[in-house]
């Protein structure tokens, strides 16, 4: 389920918000400049769909989306439990970062956790099918996809580098609950 839950990022044990209402939790979003909006497919996709398949089934969307930012590439990444470098994989994304560009992820399908850094709080946003989340260019922030990950993300870029993180070397993504711990919970 679609969640956001705020946190003080001195205090992690009382959260400020918890909410599970998509109009809410894009309304908070909103407020310190992060996008969020929900999406449906024109078409059902297959189990394994190619990427080809699910950017047609959501071609209207990213289109609208890359006009109205710039965006010129756009690719899919999926990751299953039996991906053989997915202990590596979710390491690399655990660590506080920043871009130079919009990071911006559609599910597709699954699940998988951003928290943003945004002045005292930290933004946990858990992300499920359907649910597109723009991070802006410059926010602090750490992606946790759990130690079992399972999700296929449309992604869209400004650049043809895609992905390139700036790490900050601050240890607060090992102070706030992770991704699995919320899920089990």
């Amino acid at each position: 389920m679609t969640t956001l839950i705020i946190y003080p990022d001195k205090n992690p044990d009382h959260p400020d918000v918890t909410t599970s209402d998509p109009a809410e939790i894009a309304d908070l979003l909103g407020k310190v400049g992060v996008h969020f909006e929900r999406w449906k497919a024109s078409a059902e996709l297959p189990e394994g769909a190619m990427q080809e398949q699910v950017i047609a089934a959501y071609q209207t969307e990213v289109d609208r989306l890359s006009a109205a930012a710039g965006y010129q590439s756009v690719d899919v990444i999926r990751l299953t439990p039996d991906n053989p470098k997915k202990t590596e994989l979710r390491a690399k994304f655990l660590d506080e970062h920043t871009h130079d560009e919009d990071e911006v992820r559609f599910f597709v399908e699954g699940s998988g956790a951003f928290y943003l850094h945004l002045g005292d709080k930290v933004y946990q946003v858990v992300c499920t099918r359907d649910d597109l989340l723009s991070v802006p260019a410059g926010t602090l922030h750490w992606f946790d996809m759990g130690p079992e990950p399972r999700f296929t993300c449309i992604r869209l870029f400004t650049t043809p580098e895609g992905w390139v993180a700036k790490f900050t070397g601050d240890k607060i993504s090992e102070s706030i609950p992770r991704f699995a711990e919320k899920v089990a919970a």
